[in-house]
């Protein structure tokens, strides 16, 4: 079995930074701390439930009636002594 330690992980015991390693057996996937014994199961692919991702512009819910934003281009209007390049210092 091959231990190999797991950079920035913090353990949820003791609060040791780079103390955590993690194995493999028959029996899965574990964390240990090395500073205070803490170890833990971590769950397989087939345990874990898949999260739903996430509204965002990109990736829109799932409802595909709703109105979208106006993105239209709209034009800018510069105003005269605003431009930020003719400062006097």
């Amino acid at each position: 079995m091959k231990k190999r330690f797991i950079a920035g992980a913090v353990c949820p015991r003791c609060s040791a930074m780079d103390r955590i390693v993690m194995f493999t057996t028959d029996e899965g996937t574990f964390r240990e701390c090395v500073e205070c014994g803490y170890e833990d199961r971590q769950p397989d692919a087939e345990d874990m439930t898949p999260t739903p991702e996430m509204e965002t512009r990109v990736t829109p819910g799932e409802e595909p009636d709703r109105p979208r934003k106006d993105d239209t281009p709209q034009p800018v209007r510069i105003l005269p002594g605003t431009s930020g390049g003719d400062r006097e210092h």
